[in-house]
């Protein structure tokens, strides 16, 4: 670790017990049997926790959505070209794509940092752009990144953080897009989970049996170039990931370093979810999750994190949408948490009385 990565060693924030107390006895006493809301109960009081509040609220919501491309890709493990990458940044500048289409219905505010593409997309208003060089190496023949990029993807990452908690958003979503991204994904939760890659790889945008199947192998090559890493979470970031898993990585830890909490989006995330929390054992106490994804290798991740999603609709589409499709219903478990009467108030008799 050198100096540019010593903020990796900063332990999270730590949730707010009193707010947590005073959130689940406010739950006890309003218009309705207990655990009568289920989840959206916990959800709530949890937070509460996290934002140090008996009531919390969830209106200001942050989106950065980091793109990158993979060396990988060139082993033909998507249905996709990687010219995608680049395509798909212009489409979220120009406000085109899904999760531009439910930031706007959220009224949250976007950004989209593009970290490094095979096709130059030059300057795009609306797009940050780090150019850490033209998506990652090919990781079945060396390290997907430098020690150099590593450090620089993950500080895009904690900068991303940090804009969110100076706009005084109250949640952040972090999403990502890139060709290729699913196998680096399930080649880093393979490393991480030390799971057998026919558990983790899918499908991803679109491969059938047969492209699995090449993936799979894909991923077995990369695993086995890298083995003696396995156990190094940081080196397994650098090794087997992408830029813009390592900005996930790097924004979610510095999210449980600020007190920021965390919507978690699908597969993708949850693998940067898992890495972040590896690598800061504690931040997935500031991560709530939206969604499980069709992705099959999601499952194994959410259980490592002991993760309950809030939603199960089959998708798999990435970009944070996800997480952003969940916001309603994040946003209804605090209303109905702060603004339910309570027994006294509603002059109805408790189960006690």
């Amino acid at each position: 670790m050198n100096e540019t990565t010593l903020w990796l060693q900063v332990p999270p924030a730590a949730p707010d017990d009193d707010a947590r107390r005073a959130a689940e006895a406010r739950q006890a006493i309003l218009t309705k049997p207990p655990g009568a809301l289920g989840m959206l109960e916990e959800t709530a009081i949890h937070l509460a926790a996290l934002q140090g509040t008996e009531r919390p609220c969830v209106d200001k919501v942050y989106i950065s959505v980091f793109a990158a491309d993979h060396g990988v890709a060139t082993e033909g493990i998507s249905a996709f070209p990687q010219a995608v990458t680049a395509e798909m940044i212009k489409n979220f500048a120009r406000g085109g794509a899904a999760i531009c289409v439910a930031a706007r219905a959220l009224g949250a505010e976007l950004e989209v940092i593009n970290l490094g593409t095979a096709y130059d997309i030059g300057s795009l208003d609306g797009v940050k752009n780090y150019n850490l060089g033209p998506g990652t190496a090919n990781f079945t023949l060396e390290a997907a990144m430098s020690e150099h990029q590593l450090a620089c993807a993950l500080g895009a990452g904690r900068h991303a953080a940090e804009r969110a908690k100076l706009a005084n958003a109250q949640l952040f979503i972090g999403g990502e897009m890139g060709i290729g991204n699913t196998t680096a994904a399930a080649a880093l939760a393979c490393a991480l989970l030390d799971a057998p890659p026919s558990l983790l790889a899918g499908p991803g945008t679109g491969l059938d049996a047969q492209g699995v199947a090449r993936k799979t192998e894909v991923i077995c090559k990369a695993l086995n170039q890298h083995s003696q890493h396995h156990g190094i979470p940081l080196e397994a970031l650098r090794r087997l990931s992408g830029f813009e898993i390592a900005a996930l990585t790097g924004s979610y830890m510095a999210c449980a370093h600020m007190g920021l909490p965390v919507l978690v989006d699908g597969f993708i995330s949850s693998v940067a979810a898992l890495a972040a929390a590896r690598l800061c054992p504690g931040a997935e106490s500031w991560f709530l999750f939206s969604h499980t994804s069709a992705e099959p290798g999601h499952r194994t991740v959410l259980d490592a994190l002991d993760a309950q999603p809030l939603l199960d609709l089959g998708m798999r589409l990435g970009e944070g949408s996800g997480a952003a499709i969940a916001m309603p219903l994040l946003r209804m478990a605090c209303a109905l948490h702060n603004d339910m009467a309570t027994f006294a108030e509603a002059d109805v008799s408790n189960k006690d009385d």
